[in-house]
């Protein structure tokens, strides 16, 4: 009588099911979000977009002043009182407007520069505009050299490249400990902005303690990310390749629903409005940026004295050049990788909260991470993947390019600039500056 061997079981078709079933999940979750969103802007009627602005004389807040708006037609359609502080906003419907000042509500002694009685805005919807009223008698002109005019776009490349290494090191970090190119770290720099404007805007408190809990609550949310997926889906032993897939979806998830719970308007911060420039010349700058420069480099200081002085920051690079000698050397591994994921999503809020502040005039918008993401990817490619000073170095080179860009093009067009940079790196050197050639294969 022939005996029946046993067949043994195979996991792996199980296991290709499981992963089947999980992104048809994550593809009908996207779909149905996004069903939601088009539903919602569908049905929406057209609301009320904001003029606002600060009433200044010199570093003299005007208050008290009258503010018009009125239509094509002459009419006024709407008024406001400046605040103590300067202050004022109109809410209108989208269309054109002309705003002026009642010139007999202003203080003794102050008047209005001629060509700011009467401004012409044109608003449309999702797009709050600030208007700005000059006092005093007509400044006159004068014709910026050519010299002067590169070196402050330099100033502000500097400015702009170190809010990206702010924003890039966290990633440059995650991709080193975990092999993970995380597309959804945009979000994180939105969720960021985000927080702060809502505790500054909704809550009342200045924007540096709302910045501070900003950071705070993006630190906890990358430590949520780690726990609640990557680890788990490095302990299954997902590749990388899907795990890119799944940061994709994640973006675009948590993309829209920011869009759901905040707006798809720019709103703009409560604080730091109608900044006046201080220096003259080639190094005139605005406070806001000044302190925009500063602060991007004292942390990123700090995070190199970290990774040079500190136990965890050696471990870190000891997680990053190998992981499992690593491991073998007693270093927690998972312990360091929760430390990365913290300590990218507190950078990534900073980075939000100044990237709004200074580059898109104190605007807050629902898709800015996204736009920073391809910059990001270019100056961590340029320095190096995986290591944070080559982080530091690309992102750096990065903005002063493509801020030095909009000398010769259309400044709407600078962001082509980083993919520009990351093309080339990658055809001439694709370890970067600061990488190391690794074979693969």
């Amino acid at each position: 009588m022939p005996v029946r061997m046993p067949v043994p079981t195979r996991r792996l078709p199980f296991r290709a099911a499981r992963m089947c079933a999980g992104l048809l999940l994550a593809a009908l979750t996207f779909l149905t979000v996004g069903a939601v969103v088009d539903s919602a802007t569908a049905s929406a009627a057209p609301t009320d977009v904001k003029i606002f602005g600060t009433l200044r004389n010199g570093t003299d807040r005007v208050a008290d002043v009258t503010v018009k708006a009125t239509d094509a037609s002459g009419a006024v359609v709407g008024t406001a009182k400046s605040s103590a502080t300067g202050a004022w906003s109109i809410s209108l419907p989208p269309g054109s407007y002309t705003v002026t000042i009642d010139e007999s509500t202003l203080p003794q002694g102050i008047s209005l520069q001629e060509k700011t009685r009467s401004i012409p805005v044109v608003l449309t919807a999702g797009t709050d505009r600030p208007v700005i009223f000059s006092f005093g008698a007509k400044r006159t002109s004068t014709q910026i050299s050519a010299v002067s005019k590169l070196t402050r776009l330099a100033i502000d490349g500097i400015r702009f490249g170190l809010i990206i290494a702010i924003t890039g090191v966290g990633l440059s970090l995650i991709f080193g400990t975990t092999g993970l190119t995380n597309f959804a770290h945009g979000e994180l720099v939105t969720l960021g902005a985000v927080i702060a404007w809502a505790i500054n805007v909704k809550l009342g408190l200045n924007l540096i303690l709302a910045t501070v809990i900003s950071i705070v609550v993006g630190a906890l949310v990358g430590m949520l990310n780690e726990l609640g997926l990557w680890r788990i889906l490095r302990r299954r032993r997902s590749g990388l390749v899907a795990q890119l897939v799944v940061s994709i979806g994640l973006a675009l998830i948590a993309r829209y629903l920011i869009l759901i719970f905040y707006s798809d308007r720019s709103k703009p911060f409560d604080d730091y409005q109608a900044q006046k420039q201080i220096g003259s010349g080639a190094f005139a700058i605005t406070p806001v940026n000044l302190w925009c420069i500063i602060i991007s480099l004292i942390v990123l200081v700090a995070v190199a004295t970290m990774l040079q002085r500190t136990k965890i920051g050696k471990a870190m690079r000891a997680v990053a050049d190998n992981r499992d000698l690593a491991a073998s050397s007693g270093i927690n591994v998972d312990r360091v990788i929760l430390f990365v994921w913290a300590l990218a999503g507190a950078l990534a809020s900073l980075g939000g909260v100044l990237f709004g502040l200074s580059e898109l005039s104190g605007q807050v918008q629902w898709e800015m991470g996204f736009k920073l993401l391809l910059l990001m990817f270019a100056g961590i490619t340029l320095g190096g993947l995986g290591t944070a000073y080559g982080a530091l170095v690309g992102c750096v080179i990065v903005g002063l390019l493509v801020q030095l860009s909009t000398y010769w093009i259309n400044p709407d067009l600078k962001y082509v600039g980083g993919l520009v940079v990351l093309i080339v790196i990658l055809s001439i050197r694709p370890q970067g500056i600061l990488g190391s050639r690794a074979r693969i294969g």
